[in-house]
């Protein structure tokens, strides 16, 4: 049999999915970090060519929703679930603005991925971050990255495991390792977006910041130095950690009460009604 996890999945991961996740996962990967992998000389300056890559970026991941969709396709029932918990999610981001790190829309992200599968967690992150961009007016060259990182966090934990020496990971425990994800996420979404603006914030055309600014023509060491300082003095103390606390605190209040609701869900909507459903809602 199937993983239940891939096979009644709303948005089924079949090959051509995969390939397209990898390949836009190491594209993405490479736009955010190409401060520290991809040589600048001080004489050609960095410019700001964000615009380019947003424009790059975008299509991209509009791309590989068509294609998921297409795939083996969305049903009603499952772009219903998907347009509630985005909707619902780009309501509750802007409730906590990020100040001091309080972001409200990781935790629901976390369990819709861990119940739906990695599939339907990657589209609920690109259209929930994009969802609240345009309720909050915050369109802008860091949308798609923002709505990649949060694509990132939504797959991973779908693609967390559900059994472990042969037993189903339920219960406390399953709340215990959601939470460990959820203090991972909220921590990397910060470095990873803080990478991304990181040169042109302090790049050396600004003046500000000498000691933490990004050196065009510098070394990996050199410039992940610089990065890993600016990132732990105007982010990890506060606002990242900020992140992880609340993540941690939803995911144990509410963690358990919400993933029987979203097992049921998955259960009565037989997405794919020729496969067994294996999970239940303890």
């Amino acid at each position: 049999m199937k993983p239940a996890w891939r096979a009644d999945a709303p948005v089924p991961l079949e090959w051509k999915s995969v390939l397209m996740l990898v390949i836009l996962s190491v594209a993405g990967l490479g736009m955010f970090a190409w401060p520290l992998i991809i040589p600048v000389s001080a004489e050609s300056g960095l410019g700001d060519n964000s615009p380019l890559i947003f424009i790059a970026l975008l299509p991209l991941l509009i791309f590989l929703v068509l294609a998921q969709i297409s795939e083996k396709g969305m049903d009603t029932k499952a772009l219903a679930i998907l347009g509630v918990l985005s909707a619902i999610n780009a309501v509750l981001r802007p409730l906590g603005a990020g100040t001091n790190g309080i972001e409200l829309v990781f935790f629901l992200l976390i369990l819709a991925g861990r119940v739906f599968g990695a599939g339907f967690g990657f589209v609920l992150g690109c259209t929930s971050l994009f969802a609240s961009a345009l309720l909050t007016a915050g369109v802008g060259p860091w949308m798609p990255f923002q709505m990649l990182a949060s694509a990132w966090i939504g797959m991973g934990a779908g693609l967390l495991p559900h059994r472990l020496f042969g037993r189903e990971i339920r219960g406390k425990a399953e709340i215990a390792m959601l939470i460990v994800y959820g203090i991972v996420a909220g921590y990397f979404f910060g470095i990873i977006m803080n990478l991304w603006f990181w040169p042109y914030l302090m790049g050396p055309a600004m003046g500000t910041g000498a000691d933490l600014a990004y050196i065009p023509g510098g070394s990996f060491i050199e410039n992940l130095k610089r990065f890993g300082i600016f990132t732990l003095i105007t982010s990890t103390a506060v606002w990242d950690t900020g992140r992880a606390i609340i993540n941690t605190i939803l995911l144990a209040l509410v963690g358990a009460p919400i993933l029987a609701a979203f097992r049921r869900t998955l259960r009565k909507a037989a997405f794919n009604p020729e496969v067994e459903f294996v999970s239940d809602s303890r």
